[in-house]
């Protein structure tokens, strides 16, 4: 969080304007792509079962309704809509990577978010003040460093606020 006290030019009363902006620094995570997403065998369990509800000859008969569990999360997708026991293994599978995708997402948003900063733009939690009017400073709160070249950290050179 970073705090700029200025004249604004954009201010035709000239009055004395103060701005936060908070700045992070998060990792780039690699993209999820479901079309990359690739389950290894010994990772689910296939169990087969006879379809149920009404049907011609093969309700009732026939082992078509698959259900696939993916034992390293518990995950559960089932299908018994389809007449054979193939496509009902490829709906399965689909709805299944569908699931791993969201939970992966999730579990994603969540790495991202213990990162991220909880602080609000506001008085009391910047880390440095940049004041240009009526004096000039710039003054590293964690540190206590303070400068009166504001334009000189203003265009990046801040090795006096850097801990070593």
């Amino acid at each position: 969080m970073h705090r700029l006290i200025r004249i604004s030019p954009f201010d035709a009363k000239k009055l004395r304007h103060t701005s936060f902006a908070l700045v992070e620094a998060l990792p780039e995570l690699p993209e999820l792509e479901e079309k990359k997403l690739t389950i290894p065998d010994e990772d689910l369990r296939i169990e087969l079962c006879r379809s149920s509800g009404p049907g011609g000859q093969n309700v009732n008969k026939r082992e078509t309704a698959v259900r696939l569990i993916h034992l390293p999360t518990g995950l559960v997708a089932a299908s018994q809509a389809e007449r054979s026991q193939g496509q009902n293994r490829e709906q399965a599978l689909k709805l299944l990577k569908a699931k791993l995708f969201k939970l992966m997402t999730e579990r994603q948003e969540k790495e991202l978010s213990n990162l991220r900063t909880k602080v609000t733009p506001d008085w009391g939690h910047q880390i440095r003040s940049y004041v240009l009017h009526p004096y000039q400073m710039a003054k590293d709160h964690r540190t206590g460093v303070k400068t009166s070249n504001v334009n000189d950290v203003l265009e990046g050179n801040l090795d006096k606020f850097v801990k070593k």
